[in-house]
């Protein structure tokens, strides 16, 4: 099966990439509804909840761009399912700010 993140992560697919090491990258959201959209995951294809077992530098690198891109603020989210609108199989964490961010939901 095809996995765009996978892709990305091979170099296959362009995406902007603001960090990467031997085994997590950091890209661009291509959604833009608030300044900061970026996606933090593993280059190896896991699950959201496999990603979330083995979270560890996964982040620590999200708390890093998130103060980096962001240093009055960010969030840190994750989607589990289709009620939250999880839209990749390819674990990841969003780092969002750049903007005040107004209550949860």
């Amino acid at each position: 099966m095809y996995c765009t993140f996978c892709a990305i992560a091979a170099g296959q697919e362009q995406a902007t990439i603001r960090y990467q090491d031997e085994d997590i990258i950091v890209i661009d959201n291509i959604l833009s509804w608030a300044p900061v959209m970026l996606l933090v995951m593993p280059k190896r294809h896991l699950t959201q909840s496999d990603m979330w077992r083995t979270l560890g530098r996964i982040g620590f690198i999200a708390v890093e761009m998130g103060w980096k891109y962001c240093p009055r603020g960010f969030r840190v989210l994750s989607n589990f399912g289709g009620d939250a609108l999880q839209s990749q199989e390819h674990g990841h964490v969003h780092v969002i700010g750049g903007a005040f961010l107004g209550p949860y939901l």
